[in-house]
């Protein structure tokens, strides 16, 4: 690791929040919010993913609901690219794409508006943490099934005790899976 990635590590991780038991009972919840308050932090982890994307050819990238948003604008902004969210089913006005997905608990649905993606497009999904994966994997089905190419998925941090990136792979078909940390 080199000294200026051991630095933007420490720097992320200092600002990375643990609250216990939320959003229930024997969760630890990664609390972002200290991490995008503080610029030096922020402008690092915009930078880190923004040469994710650049590096993979995206034209666009994708910010899953919600954090997703609030990572993906800043870092399609920085690297000159377009942003496209990805919602939770019935948010987004006009004609949409719908996929569903299984949560550990019950089914959940996410969509994107069918005119913003294209098969030119290769598209970098951005997200906060990956987890299990699911909504990811959504988001990357949806991706394909508006004719665009997957340029990769990008996290500000991987819950590896989860199993996410495993789940992932198949679905991915090759493209990179970066993760700036790994807890």
């Amino acid at each position: 690791m080199t000294e200026l990635a051991g630095n933007i590590t420490e720097l992320l991780l200092s600002r990375i929040r643990d609250v216990e038991d939320y959003p229930e009972q024997g969760v630890m919840f990664k609390d972002i919010t200290p991490l995008l308050a503080d610029p030096e932090a922020f402008t690092a982890l915009v930078d880190a993913l923004a040469g994710i994307a650049v590096s993979s050819g995206a034209t666009k990238i994708v910010g899953l609901e919600a954090r997703g948003f609030i990572l993906g604008a800043p870092v399609a902004v920085r690297a000159g690219l377009g942003f496209i969210p990805v919602r939770k089913a019935g948010k987004l006005p006009g004609a949409t794409l719908r996929q569903a997905y299984e949560l550990e608990y019950g089914s959940a649905e996410i969509e994107v508006h069918a005119e913003d993606l294209s098969a030119g497009d290769r598209v970098m999904v951005v997200d906060d943490v990956l987890a299990t994966g699911g909504t990811a994997e959504a988001s990357l089905q949806l991706i394909r099934r508006a004719g665009a190419e997957v340029a990769g998925l990008a996290v500000l941090m991987e819950l590896g005790f989860l199993g996410g990136r495993a789940r992932l792979e198949p679905a991915l078909r090759g493209a990179p899976l970066e993760a700036v940390l790994t807890v």
